[in-house]
């Protein structure tokens, strides 16, 4: 039976919706603005600490998730998350400010597991939709997770703002939505049926790199090509982390701009177009010529910054922060893409939650790299450092290049 085209494009449409709000997660620097003032108080140090936990707790729900597929149905999975993710902000929004540890256990340990559970999930049940057009599906739903920010942030930050709502209502309401919706989901999205014919893709498999059979996780993980996309992302990943984590200090502190919340909030777009478009990319050119246009982003992003340091331009600098954003949104799509091409669609949600384990360290390069500029009163450093951390991608993105699967 010839695939419906209206359903599963409605099936996308909904996914999108889902991961719109999944990606609350990278909202953190809006929806952590109520921390800072009384009677909470808590420090940037303290707050930043609630970002990584929350980004470790998601990879290690990915990876759950996937682990327990085969196991459990999708829709259990789904539930699971919606009730991790309402009690994750409905317990943020009853915190009274006495300790800070509260707060990683709420949004960062609970709301991080949920939408990790969700993420694998949902990509998957998406994905087997659209076999023929692997990197536009990928692209579209990872742009919705990186538009979260601009959407339900921005949303979030005028609530905040109000008599009626302020910050606690706010975040019950998100937990109730989110909630909700998730719940919905758990019913609404599934697996097409065994036996559906679906278009066949313009370019060969070949093209893409393909292996021509599907591996499991433990024959995956014990090959040269996982290790080197693991790397490669995770790399492209610590940059593009970094330089969101620190946008604010980076255009206020280095550059002296007015309104960088302003700024950033233009140059967010950038994040989900870049997923949309890698998508795009690896469809229309396969793996290598995307691959090579890839690196030479990664590589520019972290260089125009050092340029515009060393210039003391302002805008050469968002030229280069407005890279890293779109940079960074390459990098959830490679190894989403590359998951399926090179190991296979059987096991894709499986072997895409080991996959995502991949952005565990990055947060962890945002850290280091604002130790750096305490100490030096300068980003220079940590953007040299984060363009030899872009030639090493770039190294490994040629090694890449001549895997061959068996």
């Amino acid at each position: 039976m010839k695939v419906n085209q209206t359903e599963r494009w409605l099936r996308l449409l909904f996914a999108v919706a889902v991961l719109l709000f999944a990606g609350v997660i990278y909202s953190w620097s809006v929806l952590k603005a109520p921390f800072t003032a009384a009677p909470f108080n808590w420090d940037a140090a303290e707050l930043s600490w609630n970002y990584t936990i929350t980004i470790i707790a998601f990879c290690l729900g990915g990876f759950i998730g996937g682990l327990l597929t085969g196991k459990t149905k999708p829709v259990h999975r789904l539930l699971t998350a919606a009730v991790l993710l309402f009690f994750g902000f409905f317990l943020t929004s009853r915190l009274s400010g006495e300790n800070v540890t509260q707060l990683y256990l709420t949004y960062g340990v609970l709301s991080g597991l949920g939408v990790g559970f969700a993420y694998t999930t949902v990509i998957g049940l998406t994905a087997a939709w659209f076999p023929d057009k692997k990197g536009l599906c990928s692209g579209i739903l990872l742009m919705a997770f990186g538009l979260t920010t601009l959407v339900v942030g921005g949303t979030a930050k005028r609530l905040f703002g109000t008599e009626s709502f302020g910050w606690s209502k706010t975040y019950l309401l998100l937990a109730i939505v989110i909630g909700v919706l998730f719940a919905i989901a758990a019913f609404v999205l599934r697996a097409p049926k065994p036996g559906t014919v679906f278009p066949e893709a313009k370019k060969p498999s070949a093209k893409q790199q393909s292996s021509g059979r599907d591996y499991g996780a433990g024959e995956m993980v014990k090959t040269s090509a996982f290790w080197l996309v693991f790397t490669e992302v995770a790399l492209i990943a610590a940059i593009g982390s970094a330089a969101i984590a620190l946008a604010g200090d980076i255009l206020g502190g280095e550059f002296k701009v007015e309104s960088p919340a302003a700024i950033i909030g233009v140059i967010s777009v950038l994040n989900g177009v870049g997923r949309l478009v890698s998508g795009a990319l690896f469809d229309k050119f396969g793996a290598k010529k995307t691959q090579f246009v890839t690196i030479a982003v990664v590589l520019a992003a972290p260089a125009v910054m050092v340029c515009g340091i060393l210039a003391k331009s302002g805008a050469v600098g968002i030229a280069g922060l407005s890279l890293c954003y779109f940079s960074y949104g390459f990098a959830p799509t490679i190894s989403s893409v590359f998951t399926s091409a090179f190991f296979g669609t059987k096991n894709f949600t499986r072997n895409f939650g080991i996959m995502n384990l991949l952005l565990v360290p990055a947060p962890f390069a945002a850290i280091l790299s604002g130790a750096i500029y305490k100490s030096t009163d300068s980003f220079r450093v940590p953007f040299l450092i984060l363009t030899g951390v872009a030639a090493v991608a770039a190294v490994v993105n040629l090694l890449i290049m001549r895997v061959k699967l068996r």
